[in-house]
């Protein structure tokens, strides 16, 4: 992914599973949580309690707990932790061209496919047990989620090796994080794909 300059230096420096912070001058907080140091991981609901503590706490509203060990991987896989109000810039996976897919765990997220010019192609909500779940993408799709519920867990699979430099194309139609634009830009999408949903069972 083609990270943002802070982003991209704490995506190397991320959190350390002992409580130790590897924290940079230019942020305060960490983007994801080292993988445990072990060649088989179990996968555990402390481990996922302790990655959702944390993105209520980050200022981007998310984390990612790393299971890959190094960038350098040939596959990813991480669980992505997101609360309601995180903004993930649109952005496509082309150059290297790389797959990715997520499977929601818990919560509920809407992903949102786009053509070139930044209109809407596809919508989907997706959350565990309903008829959607989760999505698979080839390279070159824009794309980005909103998130849909609090503490909200998917499991990404995505190719690697990971370079800040070529990982990501962000969309030019697509403001920036940490922008005012970037708030309006996610409040209109919200509705123009249908709002928020509200009440049991939803």
């Amino acid at each position: 992914m083609r990270l943002e300059t802070t982003a991209s230096s704490l995506q190397r420096r991320p959190f350390k599973p002992n409580g130790a912070l590897t924290l940079t001058n230019e942020k305060p907080f960490p983007l994801a949580i080292e993988a445990p140091d072990a060649r088989v991981i179990a996968l555990t609901a402390e481990m996922l309690t302790k990655a959702s503590t944390l993105a209520r706490q980050s200022p981007r509203g998310r984390i990612i707990q790393r299971l890959h060990k190094c960038d350098d991987a040939p596959l990813h896989r991480m669980f992505n932790v997101m609360q309601p109000g995180s903004y993930a810039r649109a952005h496509r996976h082309s150059n290297p061209p790389k797959a990715e897919a997520f499977i929601v765990l818990s919560g509920a997220v809407r992903f949102v496919a786009f053509d070139d010019r930044g209109d809407i192609l596809q919508c989907l909500d997706m959350r565990p047990g309903s008829a959607t779940f989760g999505v698979d993408i080839e390279p070159g799709v824009w794309h980005t989620l909103i998130v849909l519920e609090p503490d909200t867990i998917l499991f990404e699979v995505k190719n690697g090796p990971y370079s800040p430099a070529s990982d990501k194309d962000f969309a030019d139609w697509s403001p920036a994080e940490d922008t005012p634009e970037s708030a309006r830009f996610l409040t209109e999408l919200i509705k123009q794909t249908g709002g928020m949903p509200s009440g049991p069972g939803r």
